[in-house]
Formats: C-alpha cells, sequence, structure tokens
C-alpha cells in the first residue's frame, strides 16, 4: 500500500508542474485523496461490502467532489488534476498512467445494460470537461481534446476532438476527414443539450431525494 501510494505522488510531481511538496500532494491534492478512498471502496466492494463501500465513495464526493463508484476498476499511477465535477462510473475500467481533468465523465447512455461505461486504455489524457459515454475503449496513449463528447471506440495513438469527437490524429498523423465524417454541427448542438439535460435530470433527482 506504501508503495502505491509513493507512486501515485510521484505520477502527480510528473504530471503538474504546480505541484511543489510531497507533503502539498498527501494533503491538498483532492484527486489523490479521492482514489485513495476508492481503494479501500473498491476492497470492501470486491469483499461484499456494498452498502459500505458505497458509503466510503459518498464521504469521497463529499470531500472532494469527484464521484467514483467502489466497482470501477483503476489501475496504476491514475492522476485527477483539478478534480472537480469527475464522475467515473460502475463498470468503468482504467488502466495504467491515466490523467483525467475536472469536469470528466466516464459515464453510460442509459441504452446499455452489463457493461456501460467506458474502458480507458494505458497512457490516455482526458481533457477538462469531454464526455466519454458508452461501453467501447480508447485504445493506448490516446488524447482526448476537452470538451469532446466521445460516443465510439477510440484507436490506439489518436487524438479525438468535437461533438461527437472524430479522431483528427493517428500516430502523429494528420487525420483527413471525408465529406461524410464531417462533424453536423446541428449533432453536435443536441448532443451537448442531451449531456446537459442529463446532468440536470440527476441533479434534479438528487433535490428530490433530499427532500424526501
Amino acid at each position: 500500500m506504501f508503495d502505491r501510494l509513493k507512486e501515485d505522488i510521484q505520477a502527480v510531481k510528473d504530471r503538474d508542474p504546480a505541484a511543489t511538496s510531497t507533503l502539498q500532494i498527501l494533503l491538498l491534492y483532492p484527486g489523490l485523496k479521492a482514489i485513495r478512498m476508492h481503494r479501500r471502496a473498491n476492497w470492501l466492494w470486491r469483499h461484499n461490502h456494498k452498502f459500505w463501500a458505497r458509503y466510503v465513495s459518498q464521504r469521497a464526493v463529499r470531500k472532494t467532489g469527484i464521484e467514483i463508484h467502489p466497482a470501477a476498476k483503476i489501475g496504476r499511477r491514475f492522476f485527477i488534476d483539478h478534480g472537480t465535477g469527475v464522475v467515473i462510473g460502475e463498470t468503468a475500467e482504467i488502466g495504467d498512467d491515466v490523467t483525467l481533468y475536472q469536469g470528466v465523465t466516464l459515464g453510460g447512455t442509459g441504452k446499455d445494460t452489463g457493461k456501460r461505461h467506458p474502458t480507458i486504455g494505458n497512457g490516455v489524457l482526458i481533457g477538462a470537461g469531454a464526455k466519454v459515454l458508452g461501453p467501447f475503449k480508447v485504445g493506448d496513449n490516446s488524447n482526448i481534446a476537452a470538451g469532446a463528447v466521445v460516443l465510439e471506440e477510440i484507436p490506439p495513438d489518436s487524438t479525438a476532438v468535437g461533438v461527437p469527437a472524430r479522431v483528427v490524429k493517428r500516430r502523429g498523423k494528420r487525420v483527413d476527414l471525408d465529406q461524410v465524417h464531417i462533424p453536423d454541427p446541428v449533432s453536435q448542438e443536441l448532443c451537448k443539450m442531451s449531456v446537459h439535460i442529463e446532468r440536470l435530470e440527476k441533479e434534479l433527482a438528487k433535490l428530490k431525494a433530499e427532500e424526501k
């Protein structure tokens, strides 16, 4: 456990130039606190202590603003920078050396059963506000641009941008979009509205539950 903590702290130092000391990272970084609490929650979940697993995960939300379902599978050296508004769903799987920024959602579309959330490969970076929705894979060493909405599989070593997201670079080479795959601005706006409505519905349901 101590070795894993050292790895996590080093990952922050390697990827965040604002990190000035080990003590600062350990005490003041919500992303580190969230992943440490997730490991406890995940252990409880795997040992069939479902209530206590959810209890730990919800405490993490209140403390950090980061919501990770205790069943989510997360690899080594995972780094959440800033972190506020990050949501990771129950069947999400995250590889090693992955970086997420604030506002990222690894969620579902509501249309799938069983495996509902994405699988994120090793070395992936997902920019602020991006939404990755559905049970597909984002390939190793890919980058998802800030604000992108990813609704289908992304190959390894790719850069995806837009709403809905399209691969614009693969293995360092630009990918030219043909006339069929040019992003439709109407679809982009509808997709944005769908994500916004889903968020509002969740907030409304939460408020109703609190009133009860």
